[in-house]
């Protein structure tokens, strides 16, 4: 008891005390690497939250190609990061580690995990977690931390995309690509996308892509090369691709690399490099530090953050499947079909 005249303060954020939690919670572990069959139910601990650390009760979570690479065994997490897959979530922050100050007990988030999204309770960095944009569902946001991320980090912050510009992206009914194609659009570029059928590239321009192009008829390199070469190209397929993303770039322009879906080797000719000042690079993002990931957490919510609430972004979704049906989500990630973001529905 404070004595008669003693000033009383509330607790730090990271002194208040956190909601009593279950010991072990419903998880998906990869029994082994393979199929998506290889994905079972487990009982595991709760996770507890480091100094900075938050932990949700997981809402949604959303399925990610880096999810299906590391069940096949070719994507291992970092040392200190669950070996559960699931690299993005929304929930409700049930536990608080020391130093946080951003967040409270039962505030809504979406977050960045570094893994362990597939359970009913995952922990991230504090400065990972952005709030749910006003308008959206725990549901719809759950499909935006790794996107956004990866999107935001690699088309601005690493590509240096800017408005007039033209901006191709493959794979443009992904989640990675219907999140560029807005991205790129709200920022004033003109926008070309890749796509396997003409309906998807159809979709591709009714997000806001000015052409979409079917890569099984038509030639992506050619079309851009005549409109004058694109000054920054996203590409995740790799492979044959490389060589054709260098034809297809315009003088000093610009190829990220995010991923090598068709391989990771290819042979290219460097002397084009020089002569038309052309620039390769890419990043992954889960082997990043947490303030790298902190930095760009800051510019998603600074600048994509008011494109949701203005329109200019929206999720698109494709399917949901509960929890104990990763399997099926899996399976339906590595379809041809499949048309923006899958979810896993956590909380009932």
């Amino acid at each position: 008891m404070p004595h008669k005249g003693q000033k009383t303060f509330p607790a730090a954020p990271s002194e208040r005390p956190n909601m009593t939690l279950a010991h072990a919670m419903l998880a998906m572990e990869i029994s082994s690497p393979g199929a998506p069959d290889v994905l079972k139910p487990c009982a595991v601990p709760v996770p507890v939250p480091g100094h900075g650390q938050i932990v949700l009760r997981v809402a949604f979570a959303g399925v990610n190609r880096p999810d299906a690479l590391q069940r096949l065994g070719a994507y291992n997490p970092p040392a200190n990061a669950s070996r559960l897959p699931g690299l993005e979530a929304s929930g409700t922050v049930v536990a608080l580690g020391a130093g946080v100050t951003r967040w409270q007990i039962g505030d809504k988030v979406c977050a960045l995990l570094p893994g362990g999204g597939y359970a009913e309770y995952a922990a991230t960095h504090e400065a990972h977690a952005l709030p749910i944009p006003e308008g959206l569902s725990l549901r719809e946001a759950a499909c935006l931390p790794e996107t956004c991320f990866t999107v935001w980090s690699n088309v601005v912050m690493r590509g240096g995309l800017t408005g007039g510009e033209r901006f191709l992206v493959h794979g443009g009914t992904s989640g990675i690509g219907c999140t560029a194609i807005q991205i790129a659009r709200a920022l004033g570029a003109r926008v070309f996308a890749t796509a396997g059928t003409d309906d998807k590239a159809r979709f591709c321009e009714s997000l806001g892509a000015e052409r979409g192009i079917n890569y099984r008829s038509e030639d992506f390199a050619d079309i851009m090369a005549k409109l004058g070469g694109a000054d920054l190209i996203l590409d995740m397929v790799g492979g044959p691709y490389i060589a054709l993303n260098l034809k297809a770039l315009a003088d000093d322009g610009r190829l990220v690399q995010i991923a090598f879906l068709h391989g990771a080797k290819a042979e290219v000719t460097f002397s084009d490099l020089m002569t038309r000042r052309l620039t390769m690079t890419g990043s992954t993002l889960r082997p990043q530090s947490d303030l790298a990931k902190a930095r760009i957490a800051t510019q998603v919510e600074a600048h994509v953050w008011p494109m949701i609430a203005r329109g200019a972004l929206k999720v698109v979704i494709d399917s949901e499947f509960p929890l104990p049906q990763a399997p099926a989500a899996h399976w339906r990630i590595e379809a041809p079909g499949h048309v923006g973001k899958i979810v896993l529905k956590v909380e009932e």
